[in-house]
């Protein structure tokens, strides 16, 4: 079997495609293993659609599914186009619903899902936090120094609230954001649909504008907009490797 990591804003991902749909999760705690196997946030299987151009199975690193990843999307759309598997402008199927993204170079835009308000602002371990769905749920908390990131605060919320963990600080009308991720259980590089959930909220209080750009720690830059109610994240892919084994 062949298969190709990609890095789209730090968050790194083991994709390959099949006519099989079948339970990957084993194979997802194999190949994500840092140490024994290619090393990633996240395994991606593509396999055959009859209502879009293909279908996603997503795995955690633990081997858990989640519905939806923002940066996988990008990584995804750029695999499928470069395979020969859709058009540069695409559709493939999540758990989370139809995913639009449309690759220009190493430079990919997806259409995110539409979001949904869990739980309005509300105050725990010192903390505002806000909890949104943006494909997967996410906590969102606005702060003023992102140093105030507590592995054991955010592990504790991400448990009780089975959410992912996100600081935001506004700079600028930027949004420079911290994540932790449920599945991988601790901080990663980036995280696409948490950068959303951080936008939207800053968006709500009038802190950034309708198009903003936003840092993770990997600080690699993208962009997120929201025009005529709809949702657009922007930025760089790279295909780190192909391998066989």
């Amino acid at each position: 079997m062949t298969y190709t990591k990609y890095s789209a804003s730090g968050n790194d991902f083991v994709i390959f495609h099949t006519f099989v749909e079948q339970d990957f999760s084993s194979k997802a705690i194999k190949l994500c293993n840092r140490t024994e196997g290619i090393g990633a946030d996240g395994l991606v299987a593509l396999v055959p659609s009859t209502e879009a151009d293909f279908k996603w199975l997503f795995y955690n690193s633990d081997g858990s599914v989640a519905s939806m990843c923002g940066n996988a999307t990008r990584a995804v759309a750029h695999y499928a186009y470069n395979n020969g598997l859709a058009n540069s402008s695409m559709k493939f199927l999540t758990q989370a619903g139809l995913i639009e993204s449309i690759v220009e170079g190493n430079i990919v835009q997806t259409q995110m899902t539409k979001p949904k308000a869990i739980k309005e602002a509300f105050e725990q371990e010192g903390f505002t936090w806000f909890l949104i769905d943006t494909g997967v749920p996410h906590l969102v908390a606005i702060v003023d120094n992102l140093e105030k990131y507590d592995h054991d605060i955010c592990a504790k919320m991400r448990y009780e609230y089975n959410a992912n963990v996100n600081l935001v600080k506004v700079e600028d009308k930027k949004l420079f954001v911290r994540t932790y991720e449920r599945g991988v259980e601790g901080e990663t590089k980036a995280c696409g649909t948490g950068m959303v959930a951080c936008f939207l909220r800053c968006l709500d209080l009038n802190l950034v504008e309708e198009k903003a750009l936003v840092y993770p720690i990997s600080q690699e830059e993208l962009t997120i907009s929201k025009i005529e109610g709809k949702i657009y994240f922007k930025g760089a892919v790279k295909k780190v490797f192909t391998t066989s084994i």
